[in-house]
């Protein structure tokens, strides 16, 4: 059994555990946070901590109205750029807690007086200290290089803590549910195994999904890309048709995320369009009407919004990669060319 593999089966007590941890914590910060006038809303991080803050700022902006941005580091770590945060609250993401240049960020916003929080998953690495408040994953420590656990757990953290700022009790519910959904997912690992052998061969795919689950398809992307070296691509569905749709032929395998929800409408029409086009479409999906549409799907549990979406949709994906790169004989704990920890600046 791979390390990658222990780890998305530690998953539902990883959120358990992260949420007992960090439950009153997020309630005094957004006690705190209610206090500042915070107009917006600076994050920071890389790869998978950024596909995490794409999720939080659609729960924001949609839930709160509060716009979110991303900080590009090389501004200051580059070009020794300012930037005015003003009224903004800036968060800075890093499994590691290391990320140098995610670091600078949060210096440059201390030093203007901005609010700052950190969501790491080590309680004494230099983001942790530097922050004004900081957001302890408590995954337990993350061996394989492609993050799991980490990632849902950030995720976790950020869902909570929009949750608390909103005061929305029904997502709040929702919420509490999530580590029960993620084993049911787990649970169903015979399907995706069975999945997984129609692509075993396959050397390049797209992965699209809208809204609440863009961030999926770009983390679902780099999971492929990192433990089965498939040259994996993440589109937002509106994004797919201003361009990219032009590399669609014959037998492309093309992945849509399409739950039940707001999206669902946008699913259907573009696997429709795929399938005018040849391309061979794996629906991750609790829809039947949209199971009846694609060549071949996984199922994700009923009920699901889509503002929970992303967590079934994220373990799907990792178990995807993780199944694909051991059945073409490969190490998904170990890619080539990666470590664990990337400090870049």
């Amino acid at each position: 059994m791979t390390q990658m593999w222990i780890e998305i089966l530690q998953q539902p007590e990883a959120l358990k555990n992260c949420i007992n941890t960090n439950k009153e914590k997020i309630k005094t910060l957004v006690e705190f946070l209610k206090n500042k006038d915070i107009r917006h809303i600076i994050i920071s991080g890389r790869g998978t901590s950024w596909h995490s803050g794409i999720y939080f700022k659609y729960l924001m902006e949609v839930k709160a109205g509060i716009p979110v941005s991303f900080a590009a580091p090389s501004v200051a770590t580059l070009y020794n750029g300012k930037v005015n945060m003003e009224g903004a609250l800036v968060i800075g993401i890093s499994q590691s807690g290391r990320a140098a240049d995610v670091l600078e960020v949060l210096k440059s916003a201390k030093a203007q007086g901005v609010p700052t929080i950190a969501i790491t998953n080590y309680e004494d690495s230099p983001m942790a200290t530097e922050a004004d408040h900081h957001l302890f994953c408590a995954a337990g420590e993350e061996k394989s290089v492609a993050a799991t656990k980490t990632f849902t757990s950030t995720l976790y953290l950020l869902a909570n803590l929009a949750a608390e700022w909103t005061g929305d009790e029904d997502f709040k519910k929702e919420l509490a549910a999530v580590p029960e959904l993620v084993q049911k997912v787990i649970d169903n690992n015979e399907q995706i195994k069975n999945t997984v052998l129609r692509y075993r061969f396959m050397s390049e795919c797209y992965v699209l999904g809208r809204g609440m689950n863009y961030s999926i398809t770009l983390e679902t992307a780099l999971k492929l890309m990192e433990t089965t070296y498939v040259r994996a691509r993440g589109f937002a569905i509106s994004d797919f048709y201003h361009g990219p749709f032009a590399v669609v032929d014959k037998h492309l395998p093309v992945f849509v995320f399409a739950p039940e929800g707001e999206s669902k409408k946008d699913a259907v029409e573009m696997i429709n369009k795929l399938k005018d086009a040849g391309a061979d479409v794996l629906a991750v999906t609790n829809s039947s009407e949209i199971k009846a549409l694609a060549d071949s799907s996984i199922d994700i549990p009923e009920g699901v919004s889509d503002f929970i979406s992303p967590f079934v949709n994220a373990v799907t994906g990792q178990m995807f990669a993780c199944n694909l790169s051991v059945l073409r004989g490969l190490n998904p704990d170990n890619p080539r060319g990666l470590k664990k920890v990337t400090v870049t600046r």
